[in-house]
């Protein structure tokens, strides 16, 4: 497989030259997250691990572990790891989320789980060329209530799981997060302009914890221009 090498932010990372490439979605993501400490977090569908790398960084007294089941994802997460010099504190575990008890980990552990899960199902849209792109944006390998319920299960109560998804999908994901035992606490709406309607949608969910939910104001990435806006300035770290 050819690769790139690549930098962002305070991190660089090995990621496929064709294959599946992280995007801004992993980078409002790991912004999203705005807990004052973490000590165990889950990256779940980690990809490359460029979404657990930088909460590594931001939490650097945090344990990290990186679930991926495609191998040779898995594999480049590991020399990101490396390459980054976390190897004491961050692991990829490569596996299938829909069996997590045969993933060696304990139940009820993580402070925080984040997300970035495939966003649609298999039947909406044209399927992505090569198996790795298809398996990372299709839900080929792990579906919605599959991703949730992953979540919940890794969780401990009291403990966060933050994703990125479509807003088409809210009603289906707030459903799946009750069945769960998830509490949705957060949300924002990700717009590509002022004029434009909501492409993405970030959510901060609580196990066991009661209703109430904030709406935050939503994230611009352009300007009307073109260029970026100030907070996505700061977001890429430029």
């Amino acid at each position: 497989m050819e690769v790139t090498l690549d930098s962002i932010r305070t991190v660089r990372v090995y990621q496929p030259k064709h294959g599946y490439r992280f995007s801004v979605d992993s980078l409002l993501l790991f912004d999203f997250v705005h807990l004052r400490k973490a000590e165990k977090i889950a990256d779940l569908g980690a990809g490359c691990g460029i979404v657990g790398i930088l909460l590594a960084q931001k939490y650097p007294y945090a344990c990290v572990d990186l679930f991926e089941i495609q191998g040779s994802l898995a594999r480049l997460a590991g020399r990101n790891i490396l390459l980054n010099r976390l190897d004491g504190r961050v692991r990829v575990i490569e596996g299938d989320l829909r069996n997590v008890s045969l993933l060696g980990v304990p139940f009820h552990h993580y402070d925080l789980v984040v997300s970035n899960p495939p966003f649609r199902r298999v039947k909406s849209g044209l399927l992505s060329i090569g198996e790795q792109k298809a398996i990372a944006r299709h839900e080929i390998t792990l579906q919605l209530h599959q991703c949730v319920t992953a979540a919940s299960t890794l969780l401990k109560n009291g403990g966060r799981l933050a994703m990125i998804h479509l807003p088409g999908r809210l009603p289906e994901l707030t459903g799946e997060m009750q069945r769960a035992g998830l509490e949705l606490k957060r949300m924002r709406f990700v717009h590509s302009t002022p004029r434009t309607e909501a492409k993405m949608l970030l959510v901060e969910a609580v196990r066991g914890a009661r209703g109430g939910l904030k709406v935050e104001k939503p994230l611009f990435i352009y300007r009307e221009d073109g260029s970026y806006t100030e907070e996505m300035t700061r977001i890429y770290g430029i």
